[in-house]
C-alpha cells in the first residue's frame, strides 16, 4: 500500500513464545527530519480489545495520519486477533508481551533508539504494562483509557503500571466515555508519576472517538504531544 506521502510494509514479527504477529509499518517518504530520522522515534499503536473485534485495522487511519506527518507509525494484530497467530486472553496481560516483541524487534532490526507507545481503548492499559519494559518507550498516549469501574474488572491489575512510571504520559478521552467518566479520570490520575497530562474531547463518547471521523484529531493531539516532549 503506498500514497504521496507514505508507503506501508507488511511484515510478521515473532515473540519469545513464538506466536506470530502481523504488523503494518507506515513508512513516510518525505520524513520530517534526516535520512535516519525514524531512529529518533517511532509510534507504536495498540488496537482496542480483540475479543470484542479489535484489531490494527481500526488504527490505519491514525497511523496513515502520522506517517503523513513524517512519523514511522506502526501497528499490528495481538495474539488471536487479525492474521496473528496464538490465543486472545480476557486481561490481556499475554498480549504486553506482544508489545515488547515488536518493540524489541524495531529496535534490533532499524536501530530504533525511541519509542511512543499509544494504546487505544482496551489497548491503553495494555500498552501501559509495557512502557517500563522497553528501555526506548520515552512517552506513552492513551486514547480513551478504561478507567471505569466495569472495565476496571478486567484491565484493573494494568493501572498501577502505567500510573507509576515516570515517563510523560498523556490521556485523550471524550467527556461522554461510557466506561470512564471525567471525573473518575481525574481521580485515577492524582496518583500518577511524573509529567501526566489530560486532553479532553467535548462532548465525545468513547466508541466515537474511536470512529474515522476523529483519525485527524488523535494524529493531531499525538504530534503536539511529542513536540513538547
Amino acid at each position: 500500500m503506498s500514497s504521496s506521502n507514505f508507503t506501508m510494509e507488511s511484515c510478521k514479527v515473532d515473540t519469545e513464545e513464538g506466536v506470530k504477529l502481523h504488523t503494518r509499518v507506515f513508512k513516510p517518504r518525505d520524513a520530517a527530519y534526516d535520512d535516519d530520522g525514524y531512529k529518533k522515534l517511532v509510534i507504536v499503536l495498540v488496537h482496542p480489545f480483540s475479543l470484542m473485534g479489535g484489531c490494527q485495522a481500526l488504527l490505519k487511519g491514525i497511523a496513515s495520519e502520522l506517517a503523513s506527518k513524517g512519523f514511522w507509525s506502526v501497528t499490528f494484530d495481538t495474539r488471536g486477533a487479525g492474521k496473528s497467530t496464538g490465543r486472545a486472553t480476557l486481561t490481556g496481560f499475554a498480549e504486553v508481551k506482544d508489545v515488547i516483541a515488536v518493540c524489541r524487534w524495531l529496535v534490533q532490526e532499524f536501530e530504533v533508539e525511541r519509542i511512543l507507545l499509544v494504546g487505544s481503548s482496551a489497548g491503553a492499559p495494555i500498552a501501559g504494562s509495557a512502557v517500563e519494559q522497553v528501555e526506548q518507550v520515552v512517552g506513552y498516549v492513551s486514547l480513551g483509557y478504561p478507567f471505569g469501574l466495569l472495565a476496571s474488572v478486567l484491565f484493573g491489575r494494568h493501572h498501577k503500571a502505567i500510573l507509576s512510571s515516570p515517563k510523560p504520559k498523556l490521556f485523550v478521552m471524550g467527556t461522554k466515555d461510557g466506561f470512564t467518566s471525567v471525573s473518575q479520570l481525574k481521580k485515577k490520575l492524582k496518583s500518577a508519576a511524573g509529567r501526566t497530562e489530560t486532553h479532553l474531547v467535548e462532548g465525545v463518547s468513547h466508541f466515537q472517538m474511536e470512529g474515522p471521523e476523529y483519525d485527524s484529531l488523535m494524529a493531531d493531539v499525538i504530534c503536539n504531544f511529542i513536540s513538547s516532549m
